[in-house]
C-alpha cells in the first residue's frame, strides 16, 4: 500500500491522486472517446472497444507512474 498524502479532504493514496489526474487528462484530451464523424466524413479506421480500453489503462499507468515519481507500483 502506498503512503497516504494529507490534504484538506483527509489522507489520499497515490492511486486516488493518479485517478484524478487520469480523469483530467482523459477529459481534456478526449482520450478513449471515438472520433465524432461529421457530415460526409467517415473515419477510415475506427478503433475497436478493446483499443479504447487499452489506451485508457495505459494512460492510468502513466498517471500513476508520474504521481509516484517513477517508482514501480507492482
Amino acid at each position: 500500500m502506498d503512503p497516504a498524502v494529507n490534504s484538506a479532504f483527509g489522507p489520499r493514496r497515490n492511486e486516488d491522486i493518479a485517478l484524478d489526474l487520469f480523469k483530467f487528462v482523459a477529459t481534456t484530451a478526449a482520450v478513449g472517446r471515438p472520433a465524432a464523424s461529421s457530415t460526409g466524413f467517415v473515419a477510415s479506421s475506427a478503433n475497436k472497444p478493446e483499443d479504447h480500453v487499452n489506451q485508457l489503462l495505459d494512460l492510468y499507468a502513466r498517471c500513476l507512474k508520474t504521481v509516484t515519481g517513477g517508482e514501480s507500483s507492482r
